[in-house]
């Protein structure tokens, strides 16, 4: 066990908050003004961590604390769905179809935001595409016209028989994962999981079948573009940014299995 310096414990607890309060402020700020973004309010609102909660800096606590035999029943369960996710091969064929059939012949649609190709165009794209959605908690979503034309067929109790490295909801859950392990595993891990997930639901949501003409993307400010991926060009863009992503899942994933085992001993 490491003993902290109390100055050293204030100095990181500062830079974990100034770190992500670009992602923090601005949520606070639109949900004080009663303003909703499709995009960036989804790691707030979809997932169960409160902003406070999220700025909160912990270094962890040593294995054999009460709070982790408490909780081991959870810590074994994330550790068996990241092992197995970890010892697939990505599938990096899927090209964010979930997002398509979550619209597939539905009226209105998920988001207030018009179709970028229109409802019978963006239904023909669906349809012409082979769906190969391995997470859950995207197929859940899928209408009933388009969950019949997935190739496989996850459940909520079978996850670890179908998690793969390449999924982008399987990479945002390690923003899941690491926070249902806080604060016994540092909050810098939590940080990592958080930004990866953040940059991943824009990739989302870019090649989803949405206009999103006037939106940015704070806190950069950069103009939002579509990731067409009823293209060959935005096929490529997708693949591309998709291993990327799993480049840089691979160690936060692998940094919370060693926690785990940490914890559990």
């Amino acid at each position: 066990m490491t003993v902290l310096d109390p100055l050293d414990v204030e100095a990181r607890a500062a830079a974990h908050g100034a770190r992500l309060a670009p992602y923090v402020t601005p949520h606070l700020a639109r949900r004080a003004a009663g303003v909703k973004h499709p995009v960036h309010d989804f790691l707030f609102t979809y997932y169960n961590f409160r902003p406070g909660q999220l700025l909160r800096w912990s270094p962890g606590v040593p294995a054999g604390d009460p709070a982790v035999e408490a909780r081991r029943p959870r810590i074994e369960q994330v550790h068996e769905l990241l092992v197995a996710t970890a010892s697939r091969a990505g599938n990096f064929g899927c090209f964010g179809l979930h997002e398509w059939a979550m619209v597939h012949g539905a009226e209105p649609n998920r988001h207030p935001m018009p179709l970028r190709l229109g409802a019978a165009e963006t239904d023909r794209v669906t349809e012409s595409h082979r769906i190969a959605c391995s997470h859950f908690d995207a197929f859940r979503f899928f209408t009933p016209s388009a969950a019949g034309r997935n190739t496989l067929s996850p459940g909520p109790t079978d996850r670890p028989a179908y998690e793969q490295p390449a999924c982008l909801h399987g990479g945002m859950d390690l923003y899941k994962h690491a926070y249902r392990l806080s604060p016994m595993i540092c909050s810098d891990l939590v940080a990592d999981a958080f930004e990866l997930a953040w940059d991943i639901r824009i990739l989302d949501m870019r090649a989803a079948p949405y206009d999103m003409t006037g939106w940015t993307l704070d806190p950069t400010g950069e103009e939002w573009t579509p990731v067409a991926i009823e293209t060959p060009e935005g096929k490529a863009e997708y693949v591309a940014q998709q291993r990327g992503f799993a480049e840089r899942g691979a160690p936060i994933r692998a940094a919370l299995i060693a926690e785990c085992e940490r914890l559990l001993g």
